[in-house]
C-alpha cells in the first residue's frame, strides 16, 4: 500500500511538473520583455538593428533566453512522454489494485464523470474505501438447460472462482436435467462462501414461448427477459452470464461498475462487435432495430429494483408484440427484444468499455477491445462455432479457454479468510467424522478415503431413455479409469440395453474422455449410456464409491453388476430381461448370477454360443474366470454343474465368494471401506446373502473376461505389506459390523473367514 502511494505521489509530482514549468518558463519570458515597464516586442521584424533600443547587451540577453526556452521545452517534451509511458502502464503495474481498476473503467456517462473517475483511480488507494467490500456477496445468474449446457457451466465457474475474492451466490435458471447434474457437482464439490440456488426453467417457459424464436438457444435463450420476476424480490442486482463466458480477472471489478449507474441507467451492456445490427451482412438482411450497433446480451448488469418500479415486464412485452408483427421471429432470442428496448429507451443504458465482453464470433472488431494479455477481463465464445471460431489471437483465447476447462476443481476449495461463511451441515459433519480418526493410526489413510467427498458430474454427455413398457429392463452397471476407456466401443457392441458408468478421472483426462467419446461413431450412436465423472481425489482408487454412483443413477428397475473389463455375451440384455420375468424376480429377493470366463489372448473369437465357449474350454483357449489365482472367488458357481444345466439352479454364499449378479436397482450399496484392490465385491456379495438373497445361477448366460495389464491398485496390494495389514484390518471390522447388524445369522461369516 505504501509503495502505491509513493509512486501515485511520483506520479503527481510529474505532472505538477508538467504544468508548473512552462508557465514559469512564459511568465519569466513575459518579464524579461518589459523594459522600463513598457513591453518589448519578440517580433524579428521589430527588432532590427536600425532601431534605437537594439543595443548589442539586449541581442546577447534575447539569444540567452531563447535557448533557455527551448531547453525548457525539450524538457517538458520528456516529462510529457515520462507521464504518457507512466499513465499507459499503470492499470498493469496496479492490476491487482481492485478500487483501482474500477474507477479507471471507461464507460458511457459525460466527461465529467469520467474526470471524477480518474480523480477517484488517482486517490482511491490513499484516501478513498474500495466500491467492493472484502466481504460483499456479488450475485450471478445465469441460464442453464441440458447436458452440454451443463459442462460449459463448470468452465465458466471455475473461472469465476479462480480470480474471485468475495462470496458468491449463484443464481440458476435451469431445466430438470441442469438441475440434477449441477446441484450433485456443487454439494460434492463443497466450495466455501458459494451459495446455489435453483429456479425452474420449465414453469417459467409459458412466460417466453409465445416469442417464435430462430436461434440455436431455443425457448431457454429467451429466459433472462424474465429475471425480474424470476428471482427473489429483495435481491437489487446481479450480473447476468452466458455459459460460454470465460473471466480473465476478478468478478468483483465487473460488480463495481453498478456504483457508476446514474439516473435511469439500469443495463449495463457492451456494444456488439459485429455488424449484425447494421443490416449490411447480406443482401436484404433485415435486424430487429437497435442503437447503433446495437448491445450484446452476453453479460448483463441489471439494476433489479430500478427494473421493477420501470415495469419492465410490461415494457419489454409491449416492445416485443410490437416488433414480432413485422419481424414475425426473433434470430438472436434476448438480445433482439433487450435492443429494440434500448432504442426507443436509450437512458436505460450504462455502456461497458468492450473488454468487459470481447466477442470471438466470425468478422467481429473484439480485437479493437485489448492491446495487451492486462485487458482483457470477459471472453465470449459466442459464436455456434464456438473454439473454431476465426481470430487473429484466437489461439491465445483457445488456450486460456483450455486451462480452466482441464484444471483441477479441488484447488478452487479456497476459503476466504476473514469472511463468515453459512454453516453447511454437510462440511460439519465431514469435519466431525474426520476428527473422530486417529492420524496416528497406521491405517489412517484407508479409513479417511471412506469419507471423501469427491466431486461428482453425473451425465457427462447426452443421455437419453424411453423405458420398457413391461418393466423388465435392465442397466449394465460399471466403474473405469482412464487406461480401460478402450473398452466402452467392445462393451456397446455386446449390450444393447442401458448403462451406467463411473470413470474415475482427472479434470484434464475428463476433456480427453469427451473428444475420445465425440470421435467415436459408436459412443455417439448410443443414447442410453449414462457417464458420470468422478474426480480424482486422494492415493486411492475409490472402487466402491464409483459402483455406487453408477448404481444410483440408473434408470430402470434392474440391473447388472459389472466390470469394465468383461464382455458380455451377444444377447445377453435379452436373455436377462426373460430371465426377470421367469424368476419372478420383481417379487422374490434373488441375485442371478452370469457365469464369469477369461482368456489370455488379446484377439478372441468371441463365442457366439454357449456350445461354442464349452468347445474353446476344452481346447484352452477360455478358462473358468481367475481359476489360477483366486480359485473361491468363483467355485461355488458350480461350472461343473454349469455345463450341462439347462434350467437355473440355485448355490448357497461361501467364503470369498464374488459372482457377477442381476438385482433390483433397491439393493444394498457397496461398502465404501474398501478401496483399490481387495474384498470390494465380497463383503456385497456377503451383504446380500445376509438380506437373505437366494443365489441362482442362469444356464445359458456367460461374460469373459479380457485381459490387460495390472492395474496399479493391485500392484500395491501385492508389493505393500502394510496394504495388506490394513486390508485385513477392514475386513476384521466389517465383519463385526455385521455380527452387530445382523445379529446371530451373520456369525457364520466369522467361521467361515476362520475356516478359509
Amino acid at each position: 500500500m505504501l509503495g502505491i502511494c509513493r509512486g501515485r505521489r511520483k506520479f503527481l509530482a510529474a505532472s505538477l511538473t508538467v504544468l508548473f514549468v512552462p508557465a514559469v518558463t512564459w511568465i519569466y519570458l513575459f518579464a524579461g520583455n518589459f523594459e522600463d515597464g513598457k513591453p518589448v516586442s519578440l517580433s524579428p521584424l521589430e527588432s532590427q538593428p536600425h532601431s534605437p533600443r537594439y543595443t548589442a547587451s539586449s541581442q546577447r540577453e534575447r539569444e540567452s533566453l531563447e535557448v533557455r526556452m527551448r531547453e525548457v521545452e525539450e524538457e517538458n517534451r520528456v516529462l510529457r512522454k515520462q507521464l504518457s509511458l507512466a499513465q499507459s502502464r499503470s492499470p498493469a503495474h496496479h492490476r491487482g489494485n481492485h478500487s483501482k481498476t474500477y474507477s479507471m473503467e471507461e464507460g458511457t456517462g459525460d466527461s465529467e464523470s469520467l474526470r471524477a473517475g480518474i480523480v477517484a483511480g488517482n486517490s482511491s488507494e490513499c484516501g478513498q474505501q474500495p466500491a467492493v467490500e472484502k466481504c460483499e456477496t456479488i450475485h450471478v445468474a445465469i441460464v442453464c438447460a441440458g447436458y452440454n449446457a451443463s459442462r460449459d457451466v463448470v468452465t465458466l465457474v471455475k473461472s469465476v472462482l479462480f480470480h474471485r475474492r468475495n462470496p458468491l451466490h449463484f443464481h440458476l435458471i435451469a431445466d430438470a436435467i441442469a438441475k440434477q447434474i449441477l446441484a450433485t457437482l456443487f454439494q460434492t464439490w463443497m466450495v466455501p462462501a458459494v451459495r446455489i440456488d435453483f429456479y425452474d426453467a420449465d414453469e417459467l417457459k409459458s412466460e417466453v414461448s409465445w416469442i417464435p424464436n430462430k436461434h440455436y438457444s431455443g425457448i431457454y435463450g429467451l429466459m433472462k427477459l424474465v429475471l425480474t420476476k424470476t428471482l427473489p424480490s429483495n435481491l437489487e442486482r446481479v450480473i447476468v452470464l452466458d455459459t460460454d463466458i470465460t473471466f480473465a480477472t476478478d468478478i468483483a471489478e465487473l460488480w463495481a461498475v453498478f456504483h457508476k449507474f446514474k439516473g435511469q441507467q439500469v443495463l449495463g451492456l457492451v456494444e456488439n462487435q459485429s455488424d449484425w445490427y447494421l443490416g449490411n451482412l447480406w443482401k436484404n438482411h433485415r435486424p430487429w432495430p437497435a442503437l447503433g450497433r446495437g448491445y450484446n446480451t452476453g453479460v448483463i448488469l441489471l439494476l433489479l429494483d430500478k427494473l421493477r418500479k420501470m415495469k419492465w415486464e410490461q415494457m419489454w412485452r409491449l416492445t416485443a408484440e410490437r416488433e414480432l408483427m413485422s419481424m414475425l421471429s426473433t434470430s438472436l432470442a434476448d438480445q433482439d427484444i433487450f435492443n429494440a428496448v434500448i432504442k426507443q429507451n436509450p437512458f436505460l443504458v450504462y455502456q461497458l468499455p468492450c473488454f468487459w465482453n470481447v466477442q470471438l464470433s466470425d468478422h467481429t472488431r473484439s480485437e479493437q477491445c485489448y492491446r495487451d494479455v492486462s485487458d482483457l477481463k470477459v471472453i465470449h465464445w459466442n459464436s455456434p462455432k464456438k473454439l473454431r471460431v476465426k481470430n487473429k489471437h484466437v489461439e491465445f483465447f483457445r488456450n486460456l479457454y483450455l486451462t480452466f476447462l482441464e484444471y483441477d476443481g479441488n484447488l478452487l476449495r479456497r476459503e476466504l479468510f476473514g469472511c463468515p461463511s453459512e454453516t453447511d451441515i454437510n462440511s460439519e459433519n465431514l469435519q466431525k467424522q474426520l476428527s473422530e480418526l486417529d492420524e496416528d493410526d497406521l491405517c489412517y489413510e484407508f479409513r479417511r478415503e471412506r469419507f471423501t467427498v469427491h466431486r461428482t458430474h453425473l451425465y457427462f454427455l447426452h443421455y437419453e431413455y424411453e423405458p420398457a413398457s413391461d418393466n423388465t429392463d435392465v442397466t449394465l452397471v460399471a466403474q473405469l479409469s482412464m487406461d480401460r476407456l478402450q473398452m466402452l466401443e467392445a462393451i456397446c457392441k455386446h449390450w444393447e440395453g442401458p448403462i451406467s458408468l463411473a470413470l474415475y478421472l482427472s479434470d484434464a483426462e475428463a476433456q480427453q474422455f469427451l473428444r475420445y467419446a465425440q470421435g467415436s461413431e459408436v459412443l455417439m450412436s448410443r443414447h442410453n449410456v449414462g457417464y458420470h465423472i468422478v474426480y480424482k481425489e486422494g492415493q486411492f482408487y475409490p472402487v466402491n464409491l464409483l459402483r455406487n454412483v453408477a448404481m444410483k443413477h440408473i434408470s430402470t428397475p434392474y440391473m447388472f453388476l459389472s466390470d469394465i473389463d468383461f464382455l458380455p455375451m451377444y444377447g445377453l440384455y435379452e436373455y436377462l430381461r426373460k430371465s426377470v420375468i421367469q424368476l419372478d424376480l420383481a417379487n422374490t429377493k434373488k441375485a442371478l448370477i452370469v457365469p464369469a470366463f477369461e482368456t489370455l489372448r488379446y484377439r478372441l473369437s468371441f463365442p457366439k454360443s454357449k456350445a461354442e465357449l464349452l468347445s474353446m474350454l476344452d481346447m484352452g483357449t477360455l478358462f473358468t474366470f481367475r481359476y489360477h489365482v483366486w480359485t473361491k472367488g468363483h467355485a461355488p458357481t458350480n461350472f461343473a454343474k454349469w455345463r450341462t444345466a439347462t434350467t437355473p439352479y440355485r448355490v448357497e454364499w461361501e467364503a470369498d465368494f464374488e459372482p457377477y449378479v442381476v438385482v433390483r436397482k433397491d439393493c444394498p450399496e457397496y461398502d465404501r471401506r474398501f478401496v483399490g484392490f481387495g474384498w470390494n465385491k465380497v463383503a456385497h456379495i456377503m451383504e446380500l446373502d445376509a438380506q437373505e438373497y437366494e443365489f441362482t445361477v442362469l444356464p445359458n448366460a456367460y461374460m469373459i473376461h479380457m485381459p490387460h495389464a495390472p492395474s496399479f491398485d493391485i500392484t500395491k496390494f501385492r508389493s505393500n505389506k502394510q496394504y495388506r495389514i490394513c486390508l485385513k484390518t477392514l475386513k476384521e471390522e466389517f465383519q463385526q459390523d455385521m455380527s452387530r447388524h445382523y445379529g446371530f445369522a451373520a456369525l457364520k461369516y466369522l467361521t467361515a473367514e476362520n475356516n478359509s
